[in-house]
């Protein structure tokens, strides 16, 4: 089989998840803990999650937090 070459829409541009303020460099996005530094997690609405371990940590909404003050 021929090699398919990836389109331009499919690459992840990095520069998108640093930002340059002054002569500081933040990063946008959080970092995986286990793969270590420059590999970013993606951000989902309720979890994080690293493609290329798929570590993955789920964030606590102000709903679950209601839903346990009821009970």
């Amino acid at each position: 089989m021929p090699n398919k070459e990836k389109s331009a829409a499919s690459e992840v541009a990095i520069y998108k998840f640093y930002k340059i303020e002054g002569e500081k460099l933040t990063r946008g996005r959080r970092e995986c803990p286990r793969c270590g530094r420059g590999v970013f997690m993606a951000e989902h609405k309720n979890r994080n999650t690293c493609g290329k371990c798929g570590f993955t940590e789920f964030r606590r909404s102000d709903e679950s937090k209601k839903q346990t003050n009821k009970s």
